[in-house]
């Protein structure tokens, strides 16, 4: 399972990078306006930090103007996917830029119905919203097992890129569930990384360490440098 970032702080996005596990980047409006920079500019420092997939959502409601900015978005950057809603003018729109080999992730998916007609449309990746359907009082990480299972049924080739994670727990079922890929915020790809008795297993190592008597090993190392 890949894993992307879901912001457009470029500090983040850079930090997240070099870390040297992240693979691509999923933007839309809200991130780009929390930026407080130009559209632009914001993106071209993205696409230059991470050499992978980068989501750029369309903001149009009709097809023939969502398939412009889809096209304007694919010449910007040759990693650009065009990220368009789940609707009827959408979809529309997606057949029509898929059929000119421009790659799209289709968003705000919420049921595996919705999933199978991006599909059927020729989306590159279809977004299930996870965290939303749990504050609705559904069940997120069934729509990512229904949607594997459509998927692996008739052969569609759509990517499951799982969207709306705010806990490790569902990064976990994620995985469990089959998602291709799994975006999040920062703060939660960073507490991956993380837990409580790796840190105190490592707290316990250097303090024994202290013990050992000093080797020649490490300072020919550090000599060496």
């Amino acid at each position: 399972m890949q894993l992307f970032i879901d912001t457009a702080n470029v500090d983040e996005i850079r930090t997240a990078a070099g870390w040297g596990l992240l693979d691509g980047v999923t933007t839309n409006p809200t991130h780009i306006a929390k930026s407080g920079r130009g559209f632009e500019e914001v993106l071209l420092e993205i696409f230059g930090i991470v050499d992978g997939p980068i989501s750029v959502e369309t903001v149009s409601l009709d097809a023939a103007s969502i398939v412009n900015e889809g096209r304007a978005i694919a010449r910007f950057h040759p990693n650009a996917v065009v990220k368009v809603p789940v609707m009827i003018e959408g979809l529309k729109a997606v057949r029509q830029l898929s059929s000119e080999g421009i790659k799209t992730n289709v968003t705000l998916c919420f049921s595996p119905v919705q999933a199978f007609l991006a599909a059927k449309a020729g989306a590159t990746y279809i977004s299930p919203f996870l965290h939303r359907k749990e504050l609705a009082g559904d069940d997120g990480i069934s729509l990512v097992r229904e949607i594997r299972a459509i998927y692996d049924r008739y052969g569609y080739r759509t990517r499951i890129l799982a969207a709306s994670i705010r806990t490790v727990r569902e990064v976990l079922e994620c995985l469990r569930a089959g998602a291709d890929v799994a975006t999040m915020p920062f703060d939660l790809l960073e507490s991956l990384y993380k837990h409580s008795m790796t840190d105190a297993g490592l707290a316990m190592f250097l303090d024994d360490w202290k013990k050992v008597p000093p080797t020649r090993l490490f300072a020919d190392l550090a000599a060496a440098r």
